[in-house]
């Protein structure tokens, strides 16, 4: 957006953008997060969710809607990802229009107006700017101190991107981004269980936050509350031995599961805009 807006006024722009495949391998395009692996695909789930729930619903008011219902996630995934990589063209082309250089590689400052970088062949790009804006976005985090956890988890970037249901799914972190992704699995059918080592969105009004939970509990997510992960172990079936510790109890407790997903920080920039839009968008 920055770019095009300096284009639209005369500016000669260039763009250099790269994403780091995750640590599961996962990449995307042009778009940044929200394009790609944030709020685009993010409630485009939430709508499959929401039809689920409207399909129930409807039997009440006179619709002969056969049972049971089911959902397959790689159809769901696939129009997702259609649709996403129709935007990533789109920015491609919207740029071309604006006449903005693209460079799709990783960038590095070698003085204040210079940055460097080397191409998928392995040639050096070098570009000049008086006015360098860095709008790299976050990533998510692994909890480095959970055994098996970089090894055997997945984050957000790489869920929007499965092609293949994630099946029994532990979501550890009670962040908005836990909860959102808790949600829409829940609401498709999934077995879904978020683990929360203290409250439940941190930093916000704790009464909306308890009728968060206490709403998603009444549709069926469950919630280890006051409990954190010490280990994931592969068992020969493929399925995820997770162990954790429950503080109330004082107790080692574990359970098996086809996908763990890490959602364990907020990213602060986003705090101010969910703050306004609870309530009013599926947030």
């Amino acid at each position: 957006a920055c770019a095009k807006e300096a284009a639209q006024f005369g500016r000669k722009v260039a763009v250099m953008d790269y994403v780091e495949p995750s640590p599961q391998g996962t990449s995307w395009g042009l778009g940044g997060t929200c394009v790609n692996v944030g709020c685009i695909p993010k409630k485009l789930m939430h709508q499959a969710a929401l039809l689920g729930s409207a399909l129930k619903d409807a039997q009440h008011y006179g619709w002969n809607i056969s049972q049971p219902v089911h959902h397959t996630w790689s159809v769901m995934a696939q129009g997702v990802q259609n649709y996403v990589k129709s935007l990533n063209w789109g920015h491609r082309v919207q740029l071309q229009e604006k006449k903005v250089k693209y460079f799709n590689i990783k960038g590095s400052f070698s003085d204040p107006h210079t940055v460097c970088g080397l191409t998928k062949a392995g040639k050096e790009t070098v570009v000049t700017a008086d006015n360098i804006v860095i709008a790299t976005g976050g990533r998510p985090k692994y909890p480095m101190d959970v055994a098996g956890a970089l090894e055997y988890g997945i984050t957000s970037d790489d869920l929007f991107w499965l092609k293949e249901s994630p099946g029994k799914t532990l979501v550890v972190g009670a962040s908005y981004v836990s909860l959102e992704c808790a949600g829409f699995l829940t609401g498709i059918g999934l077995d879904t269980t978020v683990m929360m080592r203290s409250v439940p969105l941190r930093g916000f009004d704790q009464q909306m936050a308890s009728l968060v939970t206490e709403h998603m509990e009444s549709y069926g997510t469950k919630f280890l509350k006051r409990c954190f992960p010490t280990k994931v172990e592969k068992l020969k079936s493929n399925r995820l031995q997770v162990t954790w510790k429950n503080a109330d109890l004082d107790t080692e407790e574990t359970d098996s599961f086809d996908t763990v997903m890490w959602a364990l920080l907020i990213c602060c920039c986003y705090k101010s805009v969910l703050s306004s839009c609870i309530g009013s968008d599926g947030l």
